[in-house]
Order: C-alpha cells, then sequence, then structure tokens
C-alpha cells in the first residue's frame, strides 16, 4: 500500500503544476484567474472566483457521536468535494481535528486486549469480568492517534489520484519568523505540485490554551484551537477563502435551539454585539465564539469566510461545493454591508404588511388597485423610458431570443390594456377575503364557518416580463396577500420604476411594504429555501425556469407548469373555415406563449383532401416550420423532417402534425405525449366533442375555439398570475380565487367535546345555514 501511495505521488508530480492547469482552465472561459489579494469577496455569488482555499474540519465534524472514532462516511464526502475543487485547478489546503479522538479508539483497544489477556492468564478463563478503563491523556491520544488520521487522509484521496501531505505545527512556529517563513515556503511549494496540505496543531506537545489570548493585536492571532489555526494560515497564505465546518448550520443571533434564534445568512463586522453565544461543541476546545473571533480576524486580513454545518447528513455530501458555487449554506462574513434590507428582512416587512393589507376593507383594497391603474398611464413616459433603457441593453448585448424582447418591450396601449385589466380585478376584490363558503350549526349556540383567507407571503419570479409586474401585484392586493417579487435583470430598470408605483398605490392606506421587489443578488435557488417565510411560489417564465423552481424547492408548494405543449386536434367532422382559423390563431398569433398550439393532430381520413391542403398551405404562408410524427411521416414520399420527439414545445413558428385514427387516438396521444396545459378539438359532431372534452384530463379543454383563449385576461379574471397544471389547489388560469386559501372559525359560549359525549348533554345538529360574509367590524347575510 505505501508503494502505491508513492508510485500515486510520483505520477502527480510528474503532471503540469496546479498553477498552469488553473492558469489554462481560465484561458478557456472555465475557470476564474487569480485575483489580486487584500479584499475579502463582497457578495456569496463571488466565492465561485475563489482559487485558494482552507477547509477547516473541526472536532465535531471529523469524530463520531461517541467520541471514540472517526466519522468515515462523513469525512469520504469531504475528501471527494476537496478532490474534485482540487482537480478544478484550485488550490485546496485542509486543517484537521481528529487525531485525539483516532488515538483515544486505539488506546482503548490496546487497554482492552490488554486487560483482557491479564485476566485470562490470571484467572485461566475466559470470562471476564468488568473491567474500568483509565483516564486517557489528550496529548497520548494525538501521539497515537495522528499517523493513523494521516493514513487514512491518503487511502481516501488516493481514490481520486490526490496526493496529500502532513504538516502538524504549533503557536511557537508562527512566532518565530524563520519558522513562519519554511512553512510558507513549504506550503507554496506543495500547492505548486499539485498537492494537498493536511494541516493540524502537534496536540501531542502543544501547551494547553492560555485564556482571554485569541486575539493578541491586529496582525497577531494565538493558535490555541484549529479555528485560530485555520485564520492565521489563510492570511498567511493569502487564501481567497475559508470555509469552517462544524455541527452548528452558521451563526444565530441568540444561542442555538432557543425559540427566537435565526440563522444569519450574512454577518458583518460591528455586529458582535446583537449576538448571544451558547454552550461550545460536543467536542474541540473552541466553541462558536472561537470561530467568530477568527473569522473575523481571517476577514480583516483580505479573506472570505464561510461557517456552516459539516455534519448533516443531507447536506455533507456538497455543502463544500454548494458554498464555493455562492449558494446560501451557512453564514457568510462580509465586509461590505447592503445599502438595502436583506431578502429575509424584506420577506418579514412584507408578512407584516401583509397582514394588515388583508384586514382592510375590501373598498380600500380596491381603492389601491385603482390607484395602480391610474399611475400606470400618468407615469406612461416614465415607465417607457425605463423600457426603452432595458431594451437598448437587450439588444446590444444579443442574449434575448425574438420572443423574450417581445416580451421584454412595453408599449402605450400594453400600459392602457394593463390599466383596464386591474381595474376589473378592483371590482371582483369586493367579494374575494372573507366570503364564507359554508356555514353549518353544529349544535345549539355553536356555529361553525369556512371563509376565505390569504395564502400569506407570494414569491413571484418572473422573466423579460415586466408587465407581469403590475398584474400580479394587484391580484396580491386584492387577495391581501404579501408579495415578494423577483424579476430578470434584463428588466431591472422597468421592474424598479414598476415596483415605486405599485408602492405609492399602497401608501395610500399605510401598507407600502406589502409588496417588495428582490434587487440583491439573490438566487432563484436561494429564494427557494426560504420556507419557513415563502407560502407559495409561482414562477412566470421559460419551461426551464419553472422546472428549476420546482426543483430548488424543497418545502415550498410550485403553482405552475412546466410546459406547455398544447394539442389541436382536427376531426374528420370538422368546418374547413374553424379549422383553418383555430390553427392560425393557435400557432401563429403568439408562438413563444404557452398556449400556443405545438402539434397538430390530423384524423387519417381529412388527408389528401382539401382541408389538409389548406391546412399546409396556410402553415406556409405563415413560415411555420413543419416536423413530421412518425405516422404522419409514413404517409410521404418526400415528408418534412421527422420530429425528434412527440414531447416538444418549440416557442416558436415551429410545429409537430400528427395522424391519428379516431378521436379515441387522440385522446390518448394527449394524454401520452402532453402536458396537461390545453388542447382543442375542431368538430361539428357534438357527441365526439363532448368526449373529448370528458375524458382530456388537461387544465383547459376547448371545442372549436382557440388555445389562446386559456388566459386569465380572455377568461374574465383581469389578470392571471400563472397557468397550473397541477392537480390541486388552482388549475388552468389562475387569477383572484387561486391565491386564496380558507380556514375554519368556530362561535360557541363555553362549549367543550365533553358536552357531546354519551354523559353530555348535548347532540349534533349539523344544520347547513344561509352563508354570511365576514368583514372587518361587521357580519352580513348574503
Amino acid at each position: 500500500m505505501y508503494l502505491q501511495k508513492m508510485f500515486s505521488c510520483s505520477q502527480l508530480l510528474a503532471r503540469p503544476n496546479a498553477l498552469q492547469t488553473f492558469k489554462r482552465a481560465a484561458s478557456q472561459g472555465k475557470m476564474p484567474l487569480a485575483r489580486a489579494h487584500g479584499k475579502s469577496f463582497a457578495h456569496r455569488s463571488d466565492l465561485r472566483q475563489a482559487k485558494r482555499i482552507v477547509v477547516k474540519l473541526g472536532s465535531a465534524v471529523v469524530t463520531r457521536g461517541d467520541e471514540c472514532g472517526l466519522a468515515l462516511g462523513r469525512l469520504a464526502s469531504i475528501v471527494e468535494q476537496v478532490a474534485m475543487l482540487q482537480n478544478q485547478g484550485r488550490e485546496m489546503m485542509i486543517v484537521t481535528s481528529g487525531a485525539v479522538a483516532f488515538g483515544k479508539q486505539r488506546l482503548r483497544h490496546e487497554i482492552l486486549l490488554s486487560q483482557s489477556v491479564r485476566q485470562a492468564l490470571h484467572s485461566g478463563q475466559n470470562q471476564l469480568k468488568d473491567m474500568s478503563l483509565p483516564v486517557l491523556e489528550a496529548r497520548a491520544c494525538a501521539a497515537a492517534g495522528q499517523s493513523g488520521l494521516m493514513a487514512l487522509y491518503e487511502a481516501m484521496f488516493t481514490q481520486y489520484s490526490t496526493c496529500t501531505a502532513q504538516i502538524l505545527v504549533t503557536n511557537l512556529d508562527f512566532h518565530n519568523d524563520q519558522k513562519r517563513r519554511n512553512l510558507k515556503s513549504t506550503l507554496h511549494e506543495l500547492l505548486r505540485m499539485n498537492i494537498v496540505p493536511i494541516i493540524n496543531t502537534n496536540d501531542a506537545v502543544v501547551p494547553p490554551p492560555e485564556p482571554n489570548s485569541d486575539l493578541q493585536g491586529v496582525n497577531v492571532i494565538s493558535i490555541k484551537d484549529n479555528d485560530s489555526l485555520a485564520a492565521r494560515l489563510a492570511v498567511e497564505m493569502r487564501a481567497d477563502l475559508l470555509i469552517a465546518l462544524s455541527d452548528v448550520e452558521g451563526l444565530y443571533d441568540s444561542p442555538p435551539g432557543s425559540d427566537d434564534a435565526k440563522l444569519l445568512d450574512t454577518f458583518y463586522p460591528g455586529d458582535q454585539h446583537s449576538i448571544t453565544y451558547g454552550t461550545k461543541s460536543r467536542v474541540g476546545i473552541g466553541g462558536m465564539e472561537a470561530k467568530v473571533k477568527a473569522a473575523l480576524w481571517a476577514l480583516q486580513g483580505g479573506t472570505s469566510v464561510v461557517i456552516a454545518n459539516g455534519t448533516h447528513p443531507k447536506v455533507t455530501g456538497h455543502v463544500i461545493t454548494d458554498i464555493v458555487e455562492g449558494k446560501k449554506v451557512g453564514t457568510f462574513f462580509s465586509e461590505v454591508k447592503p445599502a438595502g434590507p436583506t431578502v429575509e428582512q424584506q420577506t418579514e416587512m412584507a408578512r407584516s404588511a401583509g397582514r394588515t393589507l388583508a384586514s382592510l376593507e375590501p373598498e380600500q383594497r380596491s381603492d389601491i388597485i385603482c390607484a395602480l391603474a391610474d399611475l400606470l398611464t400618468e407615469r406612461k413616459d416614465q415607465i417607457l423610458s425605463a423600457n426603452k433603457k432595458d431594451m437598448e441593453h437587450a439588444v446590444s448585448t444579443g442574449r434575448l431570443s425574438p420572443a423574450m424582447l417581445k416580451r421584454l418591450s412595453l408599449s402605450s396601449s400594453k400600459l392602457n390594456s394593463l390599466s383596464i385589466g386591474l381595474r376589473q380585478i378592483a371590482v371582483s376584490s369586493q367579494d374575494s377575503v372573507g366570503r364564507v363558503l359554508r356555514r353549518t350549526r353544529v349544535a345549539n349556540n355553536l356555529e361553525l364557518e369556512q371563509i376565505t383567507v390569504p395564502i400569506g407571503v407570494l414569491l413571484v419570479i418572473f422573466e423579460s416580463r415586466p408587465d407581469c409586474l403590475p398584474q400580479v401585484s394587484a391580484l396580491a392586493i386584492a387577495s391581501g396577500n404579501a408579495l415578494l417579487l423577483k424579476g430578470g435583470k434584463e428588466a431591472a430598470n422597468t421592474n424598479r420604476i414598476l415596483h415605486e408605483l405599485a408602492q405609492e398605490a399602497l401608501s395610500i392606506h399605510g401598507v407600502k411594504d406589502a409588496i417588495q421587489l428582490v434587487s440583491t443578488r439573490e438566487e432563484e435557488e436561494d429564494l427557494c429555501r426560504l420556507e419557513k417565510m415563502i407560502d407559495l411560489i409561482i414562477p412566470r417564465g421559460s419551461s426551464q425556469l419553472v422546472r428549476d423552481i420546482q426543483r430548488a424547492a424543497k418545502g415550498i408548494p410550485v403553482l405552475g407548469h412546466s410546459e406547455g405543449i398544447c394539442h389541436v386536434y382536427v376531426d374528420h367532422e370538422a368546418s374547413v373555415d374553424k379549422a383553418i382559423k383555430i390553427i392560425r390563431d393557435s400557432k401563429c398569433d403568439y408562438p413563444a406563449a404557452c398556449n400556443a398550439m405545438e402539434t397538430l393532430l390530423v384524423h387519417r381520413e381529412l388527408l389528401r383532401t382539401p382541408l389538409f391542403d389548406q391546412i399546409i398551405d396556410m402553415l406556409r404562408t405563415e413560415h411555420v416550420k413543419i416536423h413530421a410524427g412518425p405516422k404522419f411521416a409514413s404517409y410521404l414520399t418526400f415528408s418534412p423532417s421527422e420530429v425528434k420527439s412527440l414531447r416538444t414545445e418549440y416557442g416558436d413558428l415551429e410545429c409537430c402534425i400528427e395522424v391519428v385514427d379516431s378521436m379515441q387516438e387522440a385522446v390518448d396521444h394527449i394524454h401520452k405525449y402532453g402536458s396537461s396545459h390545453t388542447d382543442v378539438i375542431v368538430t361539428e359532431n357534438e357527441d365526439t366533442a363532448e368526449q373529448f372534452l370528458q375524458q382530456l384530463d388537461s387544465a383547459c379543454v376547448f371545442w372549436n375555439a382557440s388555445s389562446r383563449f386559456a388566459d386569465g385576461y380572455r377568461f374574465g379574471l383581469g389578470a392571471e398570475v400563472g397557468i397550473s397544471t397541477a392537480r390541486i389547489h388552482a388549475r388552468g388560469p389562475v387569477g383572484l380565487e387561486g391565491l386564496l386559501t380558507t380556514k375554519w372559525v368556530l362561535r360557541g359560549e363555553g362549549h367543550t367535546a365533553a358536552d357531546f359525549s354519551e354523559q353530555g348533554s348535548m347532540t349534533y345538529l349539523h344544520e347547513n345555514l344561509p352563508v354570511a360574509r365576514v368583514l372587518p367590524g361587521r357580519r352580513t347575510t348574503s
């Protein structure tokens, strides 16, 4: 085994060094070039640029729960991540604990074995009496465990063709200038040769730490534990990032486990006064206070720091790579404090103001929406000027497709249409929140009501559609929901002015903060992790965006559809004029829309008929590219390009044509390849149409009408937050009703469940009563 390790290291040394590999990757756009050291990263997203990284493994991460031995599975996943980053061209260093625990396991085993042998010899039999273990001295454990710990690291890293080297240090090594220079020189040489240094304090000889000696001036930090060691090494080696893994999620504003404890996503120097420290971890000599002091010292030295949990079984396998990718994991230490509130603070502000919004009179919520509708036309020039900047920037960068550019663009007519739609919402909002759906007399003087209430805090993520902002804002106001908006950066200027107008309208009744626009560098995936703060996510954009959000939102419901694969089936009893009109509108009116036709199903009897020829001619005239389905292609001598997949959303002037033998086959095809969005039948046979409408389980099913009617505005909803293909809650175009849920209200006069027991004096009546409207301060029967 030793020869195999030596051979592996020799192979690595023969390869180009890490710096050359890194520069080559950077020149190809795969990795960032080394940055000038001196300032830490200001934002999490900048951590992707980190080249030299120190990973500190706390005792609680490396050791088992019984403190005797190592957590091998956890350690293996950490090694895999470090090796992967190393092989990407980054320079990785590990500061590790674990020698004492490993040695304690080894010494206990030796002592037990020795005692059992002596006892067996003394008693002449193998039955062992109770044996007590002596207290093991930590330095002896470290001496016994250090070699085994290093051998384990070597074996694990060898699996990834990565060589390691061991370095033991003490506090004295940093106080002696020559030793410090030698240490730095050694580390630099190891990194140059693509070797991962594994550093630990030499616990076999290190003196006990002096109390209150964490910090000794600006440029010196005493090495009393692995936190301070990692910080000192990170600064000495001018590392870009220090990742400190422990057994807590990060830094809390009060001891973890207390009722009001909140995990801090970002910690800034000067915030120490707002922190209350708890007890240290079950093992190790440090604690969270020591970690924070070490982190701030490293931050002051120009190294970014993240403190995170390295013991959680669900995240350990990717915690290091997630941090380097800039994801919201643990607590990030930053010297740059944002001017505005954090997204967590925005969410709390929105929820608080949203509760006030929900308690307003319906007329007051209606006033707010009407005010926003007026502002859209009154400030038209200001809005269009901001939109012009976004359009010019989008065109100059060339990153948006023509369809996306069309969605980004606003016009006077669009703003007028938006204003009209908002007024429709204002009217419908009069009877939304507080509507009684069911009223039951459970017993005498005991009444139960089910009433509509807001969902809570909505997160709407949208791309290239600034007109979405006032629509969704109006629906949130009408339904009494708080709203968090995350728009695409391509519409930043337009979104900013529209959000200002929404808040101006909300200010009429003192609920300005109910709608918040996230303008920080929050990634969508990070927002989706706020499961304790957000109640519903609504993505508005490409199918890829929706799929990404659905994957990222582990604990928050997502309302939407990932694809809009809409079908139009032309039956053999279809009207020529209706078929041509419906197909043209469904495909050509707005090809990028989610309710545009993507597959045209044609009854077999229509092939080689004038109707079929007219359909083909019309599609060619409209410059629609046709892809032939397998059955359609079999009927043609010279066919268009055969479709690669019957489950394709083109989002452009393209469509698939396929042949079916019957209405039933059309239904089966749609069930197999559709997305349950919107599907259409064109026929003059009422029985055939009714069977189609009943059998198909899509969110929208139409007879002799264009698929483009699947729209909240066309349905008379005023506007929509999106179209849902889900089977629960709202389905199809989701307007005001889809943003409401219910709660049960029971009014009694001292009733108890015991009153209705066998010994009780009351019986259940369960009488249905006329519904009543519940409004702030009054109740009226309708």
